[in-house]
């Protein structure tokens, strides 16, 4: 399976950015899909994650509130509409299906790279 993330870019603090990550092969559908984030000189987080049925959905502290994850089966495609940005939020935000024990499915694709000035 292939990840391709897309969407990043340069924004103010407080606009918005909707990302996209298709995936390839036919697994998509068959588990939970997460997206994470690296800022420079940190490690990889967790900031949202929705189920395969796309019922429970989760999300990190800092962007509860503010970041919307969704998915579409059929475009094998998960989002993450990012509102209210901060430039804390500043990172390459990757996706991934994960299992339930947290670890990874795939590996992971290049990223797409969320810079918010202030």
């Amino acid at each position: 399976v292939q990840l391709q993330a897309s969407g990043g870019g340069l924004v103010q603090a407080g606009e918005s950015l909707r990302l996209s990550c298709a995936a390839s092969g036919r697994t998509f559908s068959s588990g939970s899909m997460g997206w994470f984030r690296q800022a420079p000189g940190k490690e990889r987080e967790f900031v949202a994650g929705i189920s395969r049925s796309g019922r429970r959905i989760y999300y990190a502290g800092s962007v509860k509130g503010r970041f919307a994850i969704s998915r579409d089966n059929a475009k094998k495609t998960v989002y993450l509409q990012m509102n209210s940005l901060k430039p804390e939020d500043t990172a390459v935000y990757y996706c991934n299906q994960y299992r339930p024990d947290g670890t990874y499915v795939w590996n992971w694709g290049q990223g797409t790279l969320v810079t918010v000035s202030s």
